[in-house]
């Protein structure tokens, strides 16, 4: 595989910078992108979801004060509302997302992405 990777990710995460290690420490080039200061658009988000082979709730980080204060747990959202609210409110996903051509994986816990990286 010589598709670019990458990090869509939250520097000051420990698993994004456990992800980032790895990489470095693997000679693998990669770029990063810290979705808090550049936001994914609901479309990037959806493309990712796909190449997770994910529905968008088990994207959603649920101990995540916004997670609680939009009451995510007892609502019944379509996966469209839940990308728009991720869209809105980065925090929501889950970190780090590593992305590599036409497939995806979530980097939690750090080391799964090992096995992405052959």
């Amino acid at each position: 595989m010589s598709d670019k990777i990458t990090i869509y990710e939250k520097p000051t995460c420990t698993t994004c910078r456990q992800v980032n290690k790895i990489l470095t420490e693997s000679g693998i080039d990669f770029d990063k992108v810290n979705y808090y200061i550049e936001p994914m658009t609901a479309a990037k988000i959806q493309e990712l979801l796909k190449k997770l082979g994910l529905p968008a709730r088990d994207l959603l980080r649920t101990k995540e004060g916004t997670y609680k204060d939009l009451d995510l747990a007892n609502k019944d959202l379509s996966d469209d509302e839940i990308v728009k609210l991720m869209a809105k409110h980065p925090e929501l996903m889950q970190r780090p997302i590593v992305e590599r051509g036409n497939k995806a994986v979530l980097g939690r816990p750090a080391e799964s992405i090992r096995a992405f990286l052959k």
